[in-house]
């Protein structure tokens, strides 16, 4: 017999309860948020449109919590279409089950919700969320997420003066059913119609190409103060040039591991990457600044209103900002610029980051490799009478069950675990196929680029090595040249046009793990595989077990009770603070009384 919405409620309470009193136990706190995501109407660029809000913001707010804090995130889906969130570069230790990709998770149904759970262990740094599914992102629905050093782990710098978010990404004025109607119709997407800074357009710096009325970010700040500031690409395919007028950018940080701290005038941020950058206040404030995110490799002529301005305001400010913009790197048919700055962003070797040991003892230069992948994209093909893009040969299809959920339940025919190792010589094929990667091994991913655009590629459960690049064709000895010491970890790194990016990647991390590109166009289209990561030896520790309140979809639809979730909705989401606030008492008690 069906329980009712109030008994649902309950029993869902009492669920997360249990789950969170053990941090408590464990002397790691949560850290609860509650999402609705909704449309609303807003003109970024001056034309009203339909974009993604969370909790009727736009962009959604921000996630602020502590290394190994457990977050839990009550997504309410308000769309007219499925939902699923994705937490960019959060490693879901021993949880792929909570990582928002269709690979592991159904998605949330319109007028759903869903509760995610899970614990950001032994990580810290600069990450954001989007949606994942439907093209949604190319509507919004993206926001921060940072995690904090826990105090006992010391930052690599004085501690800042203040800490600031900047997301900075392409945007269209079409929303992204519009924009998916286009891909599934065969046609590219076109230039974008600009830039937004933190969901707002451009400052009027030049009234030919900025109209008149256009809402632009400001960034009030103090002078002599220095900032910690979070700069995240958070667009759909357009690699980004980022630089304050009269300001060095002092590199510090990028997507969870500290680097070898050197100033930049700008630096290139592509699709779905994150840098931090501490900046001093150290100018005459005689006007205001520009903070400028401009679209790179680009014919700058055509492309000039594809440009983001926001303002820096000193509070000792004696103007507005005029004249030109600060210029742009000159290098729209030489890539050797951006690749060397790029080749310059090194680990910090002797930073203490999120592990108990210094960063440094992990000698990922001396690890034997034991797989070796080559995975190689190229211009959009015609599959089927379909426009597709591909790795190797292999055009991805989302199963209708999750890959995960079906090695849970055993479900034959899902997934194929034959994604090749080096790309495939006869025509492309649409296919789910998963590379079959070796629990504890050591895996090179050779990325070659065969497109005419830049590309970025992103990994989750992993911060990955980056230990080379290069123009031309990877071939064996390139890895001569590989960067053995310090190459930088991270979770998103290019690949530029006629180049390759070599990763390392050690498997520890148990579950089904996206393999992609960030393009989100090219995404869409096939350009993604899964790396499947099993332990032999079926051991409970290595992996949590499938979450008491999973969705159930395709080949598993039977498992799903509508009436346990959708009836329980509105009241899970009204006494979710109240939740909240009992188990903070709970654990203080626990506390007090060890």
């Amino acid at each position: 017999m069906a329980l009712n919405g109030l008994a649902t409620a309950v029993l869902l309470l009492l669920v997360h309860i249990g789950l969170l009193l053990g941090s408590c136990y464990a002397d790691d706190p949560f850290v609860s948020y509650d999402f609705k995501v909704s449309y609303i109407t807003a003109s970024p660029l001056g034309v009203p449109q339909q974009v993604i809000a969370i909790n009727d913001k736009f962009p959604g707010p921000t996630i602020n919590v502590t290394t190994n804090n457990n977050v839990v995130v009550n997504v309410r889906n308000k769309l007219d279409e499925s939902l699923l969130m994705h937490w960019s570069g959060i490693q879901q230790r021993r949880s792929s089950w909570q990582d928002g990709v269709l690979g592991t998770n159904c998605p949330i149904p319109s007028k759903w919700n869903w509760t995610y759970q899970f614990q950001v262990k032994d990580q810290i740094g600069s990450f954001f969320y989007f949606p994942s599914t439907n093209f949604q992102k190319a509507s919004g629905g993206f926001g921060g997420f940072i995690i904090n050093n826990r105090p006992i782990i010391p930052i690599p710098f004085a501690t800042p003066d203040g800490d600031i978010i900047i997301l900075i990404g392409d945007w269209y004025t079409r929303n992204h059913t519009a924009l998916r109607k286009s891909l599934n119709g065969g046609k590219a997407l076109g230039m974008p119609d600009g830039v937004l800074i933190n969901g707002k357009g451009p400052y009027q710096y030049n009234t030919t190409l900025v109209p008149d009325g256009i809402d632009y970010e400001t960034i009030t700040v103090h002078p002599g103060k220095t900032y910690r500031i979070r700069v995240h690409n958070v667009g759909i395919s357009t690699s980004l040039n980022f630089r304050i007028q009269n300001h060095n950018l002092l590199l510090a940080e990028t997507e969870g591991s500290y680097t070898v701290q050197q100033n930049y005038t700008s630096l290139d941020i592509h699709v779905g990457q994150s840098y931090s950058f501490l900046v001093t206040m150290d100018q005459n404030a005689s006007s205001d600044y520009y903070i400028v995110a401009s679209a790179r490799f680009v014919n700058e002529s055509l492309w000039k209103r594809v440009t983001g301005v926001a303002i820096l305001h000193y509070t000792n400010s004696k103007g507005k900002a005029a004249g030109p913009l600060p210029d742009a790197p000159n290098d729209e048919f030489d890539k050797t610029y951006s690749m060397n700055q790029a080749r310059s962003i090194r680990w910090n070797v002797t930073a203490s980051g999120a592990r108990p040991n210094p960063q440094g003892s992990f000698r990922y230069g001396s690890i034997n490799v034991t797989d070796v992948y080559v995975l190689r994209n190229a211009p959009p093909v015609t599959i089927d009478g379909k426009r597709r893009t591909a790795l190797s040969g292999v055009s991805f299809v989302n199963p209708a069950t999750p890959i995960r959920l079906a090695d849970q339940y055993k479900v034959k025919g899902v997934y194929k675990l034959d994604f090749p190792n080096k790309p495939l010589t006869g025509p492309p094929k649409m296919e789910t196929s998963v590379i079959n990667g070796t629990y504890r091994g050591f895996m090179e991913v050779i990325l070659q680029n065969n497109d005419t655009k830049v590309q970025s590629y992103h990994m989750s459960g992993y911060a990955f090595f980056v230990v080379g690049m290069d123009y031309g064709e990877w071939t064996e000895n390139s890895r001569g040249t590989y960067n053995k010491w310090d190459g930088i970890a991270r979770s998103t790194i290019q690949v530029y046009p006629g180049a390759w990016t070599a990763i390392l990647i050690s498997l520890d991390n148990v579950g089904v793990w996206n393999l992609r590109t960030e393009n989100l166009d090219s995404w869409y289209l096939g350009q993604e595989t899964y790396v499947r990561i099993i332990n032999p030896e079926e051991n409970n520790k290595t992996e949590m077990p499938i979450p008491d309140n999973a969705l159930y979809c395709g080949a598993l639809s039977h498992l799903q009770k509508p009436e346990d979730i959708s009836s329980a909705v509105t009241i899970t989401a009204s006494i979710s603070t109240a939740a909240v606030a009992l188990l903070t008492i709970l654990c203080a008690l626990i506390s007090v009384s060890r």
